[in-house]
């Protein structure tokens, strides 16, 4: 029987293994996650990500989906803009990442819900978040189309959808860009997290994730209007925004 492919960085892997690898990589690099993204983006992901709340036009009372949330830095932001009569929903399917932003979520003294779960099958009825936001998680998943798909069918008419993730940079930089990611991230990865592997598989993942028109077409088909996408740091990174109607 022939099994379905798809990329692991740049393996080709059968479908229902991708999962497993990427958990790998997850279970690795947990323990030092926050700290690797502020070394490897010296700091910028902290200004990427707060221009994603701004652009969420989440306010108080929304329901609001965190996928991949990993150690929470989005819900922190979000659960601070909804308030007490809003909901946050902290998800991600690995254990490890869920436990640490599980767990900072009450260090900062909030009790919200948290589940593990596979943003392919989200377990939340239709039509019930104002805004959904997926932040540098889309690349890792095995069916983005599906991922989007179940995304877009858990927003409220009139809702959001938010995907921050790397995108293509803008072409002049590419030749430094690749000498960074292929070179000093893996050597990073190796000194901080002890795990060069995990970041030469960052690296990869990237290079094959959908460029900026091809994920805003993605959201088309999954069911989005007016989407956008804002170039961050010459396009290192990018958000995409489209809304349900």
């Amino acid at each position: 029987m022939n099994r379905e492919t798809t990329h692991f960085g740049y393996q080709q892997v059968a479908e229902d293994e991708k999962a497993k690898r990427v958990a790998g990589v997850f279970d690795s690099v947990a323990g030092r996650y926050d700290l690797m993204n502020d070394l490897m983006s010296l700091g910028l992901h902290r200004l990427w990500k707060a221009f994603a709340i701004e652009a969420s036009g989440v306010r108080q009372g929304d329901r609001v989906l965190d996928v991949a949330g990993g150690t929470a830095d989005l819900s922190l932001a979000f659960a601070r803009r909804v308030g007490e009569s809003g909901e946050v929903w902290l998800t991600d399917i690995n254990n490890a990442m869920l436990a640490r932003g599980r767990d900072r979520l009450i260090d900062h003294g909030l009790l919200m819900p948290a589940a593990q779960c596979d943003a392919e099958k989200l377990p939340f009825p239709a039509d019930h978040f104002d805004c959904v936001c997926c932040a540098f998680g889309l690349r890792n998943m095995t069916r983005k189309e599906r991922a989007l798909a179940e995304m877009a069918r858990v927003l409220r008419p009139g809702g959001r959808l938010l995907i921050l993730e790397f995108s293509r940079v803008w072409q002049p930089l590419a030749p430094a860009y690749d000498f960074y990611s292929f070179k000093v991230l893996p050597w990073l990865g190796a000194k901080v997290a002890k795990d060069s592997e995990s970041y030469r598989y960052l690296a990869e993942s990237i290079r094959l994730h959908p460029d900026q028109e091809t994920l805003k077409a993605m959201m088309e088909r999954a069911g989005l209007d007016k989407v956008e996408y804002f170039n961050l740091a010459a396009g290192v990174v990018a958000l995409h925004r489209g809304y349900k109607f």
